[in-house]
């Protein structure tokens, strides 16, 4: 798998982007971020978009995506995955035909720029890989798991071609995902605010550094890598040096436009 970090910051400012997470050019983990990073011919190869929960900057590239495929007049089809909660939401709230068109249905409702599928938690969703012929070779896994925010939310383990990679997206103190990231190859984890901000975050449902040790502690066998997403930007460089402290070799933080290879 090649990871693509296209945003992963808890706000925007300056060379600070919200989260988006690019697999393998096409399958993309929530869409904080992806008009003003990828080229237009990166943004037609996205096919699949799978999104934690309703907030805004976790949502905000698909509506700018839809309009940018509508008006090269293209015949691209991208499916949005979400727990109910999620789709409802982006329905009743956004692509409503007033906030926004409703791109489910334009240009035409047989053919359509945006297909919303209603996923239920820990029942895995497979995804064919297509080949530039068109034929489905080693298909992706993902898993949606809930997890504890201040709305609801999921994160998600993806899993391909035996690796694998667990996203807790905005939670707070959880459980369950962690067996998921036990063993993983890489897992993707929020801390938004400082230590001296623990009381903020357990009240906002983010985690800092003392809370995900605790976290952690949770998890059998610690994935191989540990990334840290989702910092408020105006604490970056302290988090980043709490991360430090925390002594754990393979946590490290987050850069928007970095890739990996897993």
């Amino acid at each position: 798998m090649k990871l693509r970090i296209l945003g992963s910051a808890g706000a925007e400012f300056p060379d600070f982007r919200p989260p988006a997470f690019l697999i393998d050019d096409s399958l993309l983990l929530d869409a904080g971020t992806i008009g003003s990073v990828l080229t237009e011919e990166e943004q037609w190869s996205i096919r699949n978009i799978f999104i934690t929960h309703a907030h805004l900057d976790h949502i905000r590239g698909i509506p700018a995506l839809a309009d940018n495929i509508i008006v090269k007049n293209l015949r691209h089809l991208v499916d949005v995955y979400a727990p109910l909660s999620v789709i409802e939401a982006l329905r009743t709230h956004l692509f409503n035909g007033l906030i926004w068109p409703d791109f489910t249905c334009l240009p035409t409702p047989e053919e359509p720029v945006l297909r919303f599928n209603v996923i239920q938690p820990s029942e895995p969703v497979v995804l064919g890989n297509l080949t530039p012929e068109r034929r489905t070779i080693d298909g992706y896994s993902l898993t949606a798991v809930p997890v504890h925010h201040t709305v609801p939310a999921v994160g998600y383990c993806v899993e391909h071609a035996g690796r694998r990679l667990v996203y807790t997206g905005d939670t707070g103190p959880t459980d369950e995902i962690w067996r998921y990231a036990s063993g993983a190859d890489v897992l993707i984890v929020e801390v938004s605010f400082p230590n001296n901000q623990e009381a903020l975050a357990l009240l906002t449902q983010h985690l800092c550094c003392s809370l995900l040790e605790k976290e952690l502690a949770k998890i059998a066998e610690l994935p191989k890598r540990i990334l840290i997403t989702h910092p408020k930007p105006q604490y970056y460089d302290l988090i980043r040096d709490e991360i430090a402290q925390m002594g754990i070799r393979q946590v490290e933080l987050l850069r928007d436009g970095t890739i990996y290879d897993i």
